[in-house]
């Protein structure tokens, strides 16, 4: 999502007056770092805040080349009218580092954490350590107005909403239109596709996110629900899996055992499914939109035969179900300026702000009507499966725990050509089990 390395500025040091004689003046330090904790606003305790200035509001998000959210803060900023100036903080460029930087800060209970970009999977797990406040009442309102429903999944835990949307992606199938003159609808129709590519001496690799990580795990999770399964249980108390989940792990297991197989598989991730497919040496890639317009800038003459179409299903006549992702606004529990907090996470995410994230970014928006926008329709001519993929999406196993279940799963299936479909699913469904009772040690 056009991160980069630059890691988010430290918090400076909280309740510390600038120095003074001592004396009187120490004794006035002391009485001021004393009421700071209750009183961190007040400019005679040395607020950072000028008087009758802009509330400074801290947002901490992905970094970003695009411009695209430093754009928002910019714009929110002028929106307010001198009420607050929002400062876009960047966080490390990996979601592990995001959620390491954020964790720390807040269980320090750090009051310059004022919103925050969560990756989708975070919700759960924040909102159970009292790190975000609820959105309700207006806010909620205004959260929830014209926004996709699976979008809005992933910011609630136990029924309360914990965040906003501010955006999300998914995955369709691409594939190249000189070699297969019609999509696949089906996985096993795909490797059979391949099969016979390779039999011609053509290109005929499937690329898919195989390495061990979180887009195993999310290949994974898109395969046991397109097969009408879950991960976990409705109420996120045990492993589900069952049938799917072996259904999932073969498909797994067969692809990666078959010539439509890359040779690097094991060890590939999106951006490497990216490139394999520009080389020209694959028919069909599992991916994400940012796919498009890097083919179409790298590669101009593979771009005229660059097709799209939906995530293959499991079995006939079943929708697949994608597994999403994307960023979602949540305030911080310990922000001195909560109620500018929501508002201003309102506004970045508002219906400017989005089509600039997907124009300028290749974020799919999680607004509705965008979708039917003649300018975001001209920039993403795929806009209309986009929206389909997502309103049939999966999301993750939304649970506290998410983090080790997601090891649980990557470690076990990896690499997908050793998978052992019955005894791997018996295997990951008992250490989910230690992982949701916080026991064992997870891999």
């Amino acid at each position: 999502m056009g991160h980069t390395n630059r890691q988010a500025r430290p918090a400076r040091a909280r309740g510390e007056a600038p120095p003074r004689p001592a004396g009187r003046g120490a004794a006035r330090r002391l009485r001021c770092l004393t009421v700071l904790p209750l009183l961190a606003g007040l400019l005679s305790c040395g607020s950072s805040e000028s008087a009758g200035g802009p509330v400074s509001l801290n947002w901490y998000n992905f970094p970003d080349d695009s411009g695209a959210l430093a754009d928002a803060a910019s714009s929110c900023t002028r929106a307010s009218e001198g009420r607050y100036r929002i400062a876009y903080n960047k966080l490390p460029r990996g979601a592990d580092g995001q959620r390491q930087q954020l964790v720390r800060r807040l269980a320090a209970h750090d009051p310059a954490l004022d919103i925050l970009g969560l990756d989708v999977t975070w919700a759960a797990e924040f909102a159970e350590a009292k790190w975000i406040l609820p959105w309700t009442g207006g806010n909620r309102r205004s959260a929830t107005e014209g926004t996709l429903e699976v979008p809005l999944r992933t910011a609630t835990w136990k029924g309360k909403l914990y965040a906003v949307p501010y955006n999300t992606n998914t995955q369709l199938l691409w594939y190249r239109g000189d070699l297969v003159p019609k999509p696949p609808k089906t996985w096993a129709e795909m490797l059979d596709m391949a099969r016979d590519l390779a039999k011609a001496d053509k290109p005929h690799y499937v690329e898919i996110q195989g390495a061990q990580y979180e887009g195993l795990t999310v290949w994974f999770n898109t395969l046991v629900e397109s097969a009408g399964g879950s991960i976990l249980n409705a109420a996120a108390t045990a492993p589900s899996l069952g049938p799917p989940a072996v259904q999932a792990a073969t498909i797994m297991r067969d692809l990666a055992t078959s010539p439509a197989a890359d040779p690097s598989l094991s060890n590939q991730m999106e951006d490497q499914n990216r490139l394999a497919m520009e080389s020209g040496t694959a028919a069909f890639e599992l991916n994400y939109p940012f796919v498009y317009p890097s083919m179409k800038a790298n590669r101009p003459e593979l771009f005229k035969s660059f097709r799209w179409a939906p995530y293959p299903g499991v079995d006939p006549g079943r929708l697949s179900k994608p597994t999403i992702g994307g960023i979602d606004l949540a305030v911080g529990a310990y922000s001195r300026h909560p109620d500018l907090a929501f508002e201003a996470a309102l506004c970045l995410r508002n219906r400017q702000n989005q089509m600039t994230a997907a124009l300028k970014g290749g974020l799919p928006p999680t607004l509705r009507a965008l979708y039917t926008n003649k300018t975001f329709v001209k920039n993403y001519p795929f806009a209309s499966e986009v929206l389909s993929a997502l309103e049939n999406a999966s999301v993750r196993p939304q649970t506290p725990a998410y983090q080790n279940v997601s090891i649980a799963i990557s470690h076990t299936l990896s690499p997908p050509s050793a998978i052992k479909p019955r005894s791997d699913i018996e295997n990951i469904g008992s250490q989910i089990e230690d992982a949701l009772q916080s026991k064992g040690l997870i891999p």
